[in-house]
């Protein structure tokens, strides 16, 4: 068990530093001006940020709606035999809820489940393996069709809901394997 925690360990310390250098000898391989393009597509970025402004602005207030509204509660509620089932813990529901709708609004309550349980609890290494291991899909789906005006996701949403779900699903395995109290 330990010697699994330590190549994960390991494996996280190294993985950005490594993904970059493959970027860095690829593209020198491919004699791609590396820095050059890295700029241009930073302008490009700039410009996009600007078209998608009205999609953030709606999707925000959805989202202070929701939360405001209490159904995140309810939901809770009525999925608890669910998550029981599974073995999630109830306090864990809300960042389940959360994350596919924002990344600032499920790390406001991670923040909290971490104040409340601790950091080394297994309520917040579930948090924490979720906030990592999911995606705020709604969020990426308003931002990246709207920045080209597309209007029918198809089945962008299905999939990234699907794909959240089984990472909060394997959250929860993982860190009862890995974190058991």
């Amino acid at each position: 068990m330990e010697l699994i925690k330590t190549i994960i360990d390991w494996l996280s310390i190294l993985a950005i530093p490594f993904i970059i250098f493959l970027f860095l000898v690829t593209g020198y391989i491919k004699k791609v001006r590396v820095y050059e393009v890295f700029v241009d597509g930073a302008k490009e970025g700039f410009d996009i940020g600007v078209k998608i402004i009205p999609y953030l602005v709606a999707m925000l207030v959805a989202i202070a709606m929701f939360r405001a509204s209490g159904a995140i509660d309810i939901f809770g509620y009525l999925l608890s035999p669910l998550t029981d089932l599974i073995g999630m813990p109830s306090e864990v529901l809300p960042m389940a809820f959360m994350r596919p709708l924002s990344g600032s609004g499920s790390l406001g309550v991670m923040s909290e489940l971490m104040k409340t349980y601790g950091a080394d609890s297994l309520i917040g290494f579930i948090a924490s393996t979720m906030y990592g291991s999911t995606e705020t899909t709604f969020y990426v789906l308003a931002v990246y069709f709207g920045a080209v005006n597309i209007k029918n996701t198809r089945y962008a949403l299905p999939a990234g809901l699907i794909a959240d779900v089984a990472g909060l699903i394997t959250a929860v395995y993982i860190c009862r394997f890995l974190f058991i109290e």
